[in-house]
C-alpha cells in the first residue's frame, strides 16, 4: 500500500511539475510576439535548468539504487529540454547587456553540473555516498530555485502589479512543491523532501501576493490603446475645427 501511494503521488508530482515547466510557454509566446524580453529575468530559468540536471542525475542508476527514483528522471529530463528552449528564446530577443548576463550565469551552472557528475561518478563507489553528495548539491540548488521568485515578488510589491509574475507559474509551483514534499516524506528521502519545505510556503506567498495585486494586472496595453484612441480623436477634432475655420473664411 505504501509503495502504491508513493508511486501515485510521484505520478501526480510529475503531472504538476510538467504544468510548472510548461507554464512559461505563455510568457515566451509574449516575448516572441513582442520580440523583447521586457522586464522578465532569465535567472529563474537558468537555476531551474541546473536543478533539473542535478535531479535527473540523482534519479539515474549511477546515483540512486537501480530505478527507485524513476519519476525524477522522467520529469526532470523533460524539464531540461524545456528550460534550454526558454533560455535560447530569451537569448535570441534579449538586449546585448542581458545576453552577456545570461552567458555569464549559464557557463558556471554547466561547469558546476559537470563537476558534480564527475565527482559522484569517480570519487565515490557506492550509491549511498553518491546520493549524499549529489543530493546535498541538489538541495542547495533547489532552495535557490524556489527562492529565485523572491526577486519577482519584490518587484510585485514595489510596482503593485503582477504583470511579471504569472498566476499559473505561482500556482503550479505551489502544487508541485506540495506533491514532491509528500513523495520525499513517503520515500524517507530528505534530499527530495527538504527543498519543498521552502517551496510550498513560498508558493502560498506568491498566490497571496497575486490575489492582493491582481486587479492592477497588465496596464501597459490598455494605456497604449487609450493613447492611440485619444490621438485619433484629437486628429478628428482638429479636422473639424479646420473645416469650420475654412468655412467661415
Amino acid at each position: 500500500m505504501g509503495d502504491r501511494l508513493r508511486l501515485a503521488i510521484g505520478v501526480l508530482g510529475n503531472a504538476a511539475s510538467l504544468l510548472l515547466y510548461t507554464a512559461p510557454i505563455l510568457t515566451f509566446t509574449r516575448v516572441v510576439r513582442k520580440r523583447s524580453t521586457e522586464e522578465f529575468s532569465c535567472i529563474p530559468y537558468i537555476i531551474t535548468l541546473l536543478n533539473c540536471l542535478l535531479y535527473t542525475w540523482y534519479g539515474l542508476p549511477v546515483v540512486s539504487y537501480k530505478w527507485e527514483n524513476f519519476p525524477l528522471v522522467t520529469i526532470n529530463g523533460l524539464g531540461i529540454l524545456l528550460e534550454i528552449s526558454f533560455i535560447i528564446i530569451y537569448f535570441r530577443f534579449a538586449e546585448t547587456r542581458r545576453k552577456i548576463k545570461v552567458g555569464v550565469t549559464l557557463l558556471p551552472v554547466l561547469l558546476l553540473f559537470s563537476i558534480v557528475a564527475a565527482v559522484s561518478s569517480f570519487a565515490f563507489h557506492d550509491h549511498h555516498s553518491r546520493k549524499i553528495f549529489t543530493g546535498s548539491v541538489g538541495l542547495v540548488v533547489s532552495v535557490g530555485m524556489y527562492g529565485s521568485p523572491l526577486v519577482v515578488m519584490k518587484q510585485v510589491i514595489q510596482t503593485k502589479s503582477v504583470e511579471f509574475m504569472p498566476f499559473y507559474l505561482s500556482f503550479f509551483s505551489f502544487l508541485a512543491s506540495s506533491l514532491w514534499l509528500a513523495y520525499g516524506l513517503l520515500s524517507h528521502d530528505l534530499f527530495i523532501a527538504s527543498p519543498n519545505f521552502l517551496g510550498a510556503p513560498l508558493g502560498i506567498l506568491q498566490l497571496l501576493l497575486y490575489c492582493k495585486y491582481r486587479k492592477r494586472g497588465v496596464m501597459e496595453e490598455p494605456q497604449k490603446w487609450d493613447v492611440e484612441k485619444n490621438e485619433d480623436k484629437s486628429k478628428q477634432l482638429q479636422l473639424v475645427v479646420n473645416d469650420d475655420t475654412n468655412g467661415k473664411s
